[in-house]
């Protein structure tokens, strides 16, 4: 069988034939909507992660306000378990950051965020203080967590470290009871 060519009336009605422009128009809107549907995915998860992990922080902090922490000797490690019995599945306790440091002053208090460095293998090095304070003492809580982001499509980033994850900090300030 010989093809033949494609005769000049064929052309014509290929040109106007509007099957599948529904596909075309939906593969034109599709990307732009993947990248909103992705962005806003992902700002709620980092929103609703930093408010669980400033509930967690209040809540454990209150073992230090009462002075609970002091009377029973906690160390850094317990302290850091007793912060892990109230993480929920977002968060890889281990990977809790957690800096408490006792202050004679509201405003000698360091609340801001603390400079990350890393080392050789990428895994965070600071050393991290553990001072509950005694008995009338300001008392700042601090716990951070590095975020895994996924990078949408059209650039959009939430990422505030240079690895490309968030940053995730919660802090609980407060003056510690006149406890026993």
């Amino acid at each position: 069988m010989i093809s033949q060519p494609i005769t000049h009336r064929c052309k014509r009605a290929f040109l106007r034939s509007e099957n599948g422009a529904t596909a075309v128009e939906f593969g034109l809107v599709a990307a732009p909507f993947i990248a909103l549907l992705m962005g806003t995915i992902q700002t709620f998860l980092v929103f609703f992660a930093g408010q669980q992990l400033q509930t967690i922080v209040t809540q454990t902090s209150r073992l230090i306000l009462t002075g609970q922490a002091q009377n029973q000797g906690l160390s850094q490690s317990a302290f850091a378990q007793k912060l892990c019995a109230n993480v929920v599945v977002l968060f890889s306790c281990g990977n809790i950051m957690i800096d408490v440091q006792a202050y004679t002053s509201f405003s000698s208090a360091n609340t801001g965020t603390p400079t990350l460095t890393y080392n050789g293998s990428g895994q965070v090095s600071n050393t991290w203080q553990y001072s509950p304070g005694s008995p009338g003492q300001i008392v700042v809580v601090r716990a951070m967590y590095q975020w895994p982001l996924f990078l949408g499509p059209l650039g959009f980033n939430l990422s505030n470290l240079s690895n490309g994850d968030r940053l995730l900090m919660a802090s609980a300030v407060f003056k510690n009871e006149p406890y026993q």
